[in-house]
């Protein structure tokens, strides 16, 4: 069962049976990527069938080092031809991709351990909650008057309602007359955002205020 199906030469039925073994295992993670996270139909068609794709360069190429290369170097143009995508895609690429190699060199049964032991730690690291966002975590942003210090102005409401506090951003706006304050924010108790915020704007002469949850794209790796 772990041994090899390709002795010398690629045959038809050899063939047939790696393409259909890559067919199976790249249309199961498909499915379990497309039931734990949100993705697009078009990508996890294209999950469902790159283990197909890679298993049948391999087997082509057949320990050609030339062909090989040659091969690579094409797979290395796909990146200036795609968006990228955020660590889990990746990683969802990566995982079809070393499917369709161990199925192209004709080892049908490695492949299918590797799925399925690959493919359960996937599925349950995205339904569990490791290492999950801390969604407490808010980004607080100030508007305020290019003439009004920032440094301490803002410190005791920052102490009466929050639990942390990181200025990681000043930006002029407003052709200079206005500066924009980023920072990190925890909240100590939730539901006080609003007087929060109302006596930030008695102080930035009601200018613009937003506390907003920071963006996924902004967190990833």
């Amino acid at each position: 069962m772990f041994n090899s199906v390709i002795n010398g030469s690629v045959t038809i039925e050899s063939l047939l049976m790696c393409t259909l073994a890559s067919l199976i295992l790249g249309n199961i993670f498909a499915a379990v990527y497309a039931k734990t996270t949100e993705c697009s139909k078009n990508f996890a068609v294209s999950l469902a069938i790159m283990p197909m794709l890679v298993e049948i360069v391999i087997m082509m190429v057949n320990g050609n080092i030339g062909a090989g290369v040659a091969v690579m170097g094409a797979f290395s143009l796909i990146r200036f031809r795609s968006q990228p995508g955020n660590s889990k895609e990746i990683t969802a690429v990566f995982f079809t991709m070393a499917i369709g190699l161990a199925t192209g060199m004709g080892y049908i049964g490695y492949a299918v351990v590797f799925a399925a032991i690959a493919g359960a730690v996937f599925f349950i690291l995205s339904v569990s909650h490791f290492a999950e966002d801390d969604t407490s975590i808010r980004e607080l942003k100030i508007t305020i008057p290019e003439d009004q210090d920032y440094e301490e102005i803002y410190d005791d409401i920052f102490e009466k309602y929050l639990v942390k506090h990181d200025l990681t951003q000043v930006k002029t706006a407003n052709m200079g007359s206005l500066f924009e304050l980023t920072y990190n924010v925890k909240v100590k108790t939730p539901g006080t955002e609003k007087k929060m915020i109302d006596e930030i704007r008695t102080r930035n002469g009601n200018l613009t205020v937003m506390l907003r949850r920071p963006k996924k794209d902004e967190m990833e790796l």
